[in-house]
């Protein structure tokens, strides 16, 4: 290890391929961009966990840097291991994970999605600690302050909703358990302003730093394809990108499209509502579920769509699948909602909309003016590099932690 290179653990539920969404993908890409630049990053994730959530086989192939060492944790009773920490906070591998943070040196360990892994864990190790609200787990037993299945939570019933949900309640969480290991981290990081102000609006007192969530640049070379068109009658087509579920709002969609069959509506991704999304468009033609995409066929449908579009019913913690579209130069539509207007309006490159009627009205002004697409797709690409690609988000992830280092120095000193 050369003077400027630094040790990194990272601890989270979720890691690639044993994962679901953007948080155990971030940590993947966090890891492999500081060990490319010449770091060194251990991660301590739950194979239980997937496991016990997951029936069907790991899919993906997600290679990683040979700076970076895995620490899978799995046990012979994923069920088993998975209450025991979600009920008590404190983690079943509790044993492995002080055994790995004693044994390295460690200068910095970033928690992540910790829901299976335990909140007891932040007391663990003596690094500067950094822990990132990749959901609103830290709020909300539910993760996505999701009440009664049914709408955002906008005053909390936090039993209730567990149990309505047929999720065990956290015994821990009526302990003063969160408040004392939250003490142990350094610093937070949230995606968002929106994500940052929720927590503190719902009682959290830990300092938290605005760092957006970043999407490495893509240099390899794109296979051609025609902009706005995809099948024989040359309709224009928009895009939806993410897993089937409720919140995610894609139910929303289907009327629009049953309305305005000149358009094609692309689904690219999988997930638990996806045979009552099907059901429910199942006669219209216009509305093409494609399952689980390859990286690059992404890059492709981007690249050609009329807009993406972001329906999201939830509070989203960030809007990666708009950063994808720009990194494409193409423009989003998305709800109004969450985390997603502050990444729309800060790139200046998409719309929002709160109805069908703005959301149709929209669609039709982006399909009719191609120039109008073009230069949104522009300031898109643009407002990616500047905020939200990888040197940018490096940057002021190591600010914060030379920050946090210095803090640590000067009560030491005092």
């Amino acid at each position: 290890m050369n003077k400027d290179s630094r040790k990194f653990c990272m601890i989270t539920t979720f890691y690639p391929p044993y994962n679901f969404g953007g948080d155990g993908i971030y940590v993947y890409r966090l890891s492999n961009e500081l060990a490319r630049r010449g770091h060194y990053i251990d991660v301590i994730h739950c194979v239980d966990a997937y496991q016990l959530l997951q029936k069907k086989k790991i899919q993906g192939d997600y290679p990683n840097h040979p700076n970076i060492k895995l620490y899978p944790l799995k046990s012979s009773s994923a069920f088993l291991s998975s209450l025991c920490t979600q009920q008590t906070g404190i983690p079943f591998f509790r044993r492995t994970i002080k055994r790995i943070l004693e044994q390295n040196s460690y200068n910095v360990i970033h928690y992540h999605n910790m829901s299976l892994i335990g909140i007891s864990a932040l007391g663990y190790g003596n690094a500067v600690k950094l822990y990132t609200m990749h959901e609103h787990w830290l709020v909300c037993p539910m993760h996505v302050l999701w009440k009664y299945n049914r709408e955002v939570c906008k005053k909390r019933s936090c039993l209730t909703c567990t149990i309505r949900a047929k999720r065990p309640p956290q015994l821990w969480r009526y302990t003063g358990l969160l408040q004392k290991m939250l003490k142990h981290v350094d610093g937070f990081i949230s995606p968002s302003r929106f994500t940052k102000d929720k927590h503190l609006e719902l009682g959290l007192n830990i300092p938290v730093r605005h760092i957006p969530n970043f999407l490495p640049q893509n240099k390899e070379p794109l296979n051609t394809i025609q902009r706005g068109k995809v099948d024989q009658d040359n309709r224009p087509y928009f895009l939806f990108v993410g897993r089937l579920e409720k919140i995610k709002g894609l139910q929303n969609l289907i009327p629009v499209f049953r309305k305005r069959k000149e358009y094609v509506l692309l689904v690219a991704g999988e997930g638990e509502y996806e045979g009552a999304l099907q059901k429910l468009s199942e006669n219209d033609h216009n509305i093409i579920f494609l399952g689980r995409l390859n990286n690059e066929r992404l890059r492709e449908l981007y690249h050609g769509a009329v807009a993406a579009i972001v329906p999201s019913i939830c509070y989203e913690v960030f809007g990666v699948i708009i950063i994808e579209s720009f990194a494409m130069k193409t423009p989003v539509i998305a709800n109004n909602l969450g985390a997603l207007p502050e990444v729309i309006e800060g790139s200046r490159a998409g719309f929002l909309y709160s109805n069908d009627d703005e959301l149709i009205h929209t669609m039709d002004k982006l399909a009719s003016d191609p120039g109008l697409r073009k230069r949104l797709g522009m300031r898109g690409y643009q407002a990616y590099l500047k905020y939200w690609s990888e040197d940018s988000h490096i940057r002021e992830y190591f600010n914060l932690i030379e920050e946090l280092q210095k803090k640590r120095h000067s009560k030491k000193v005092s």
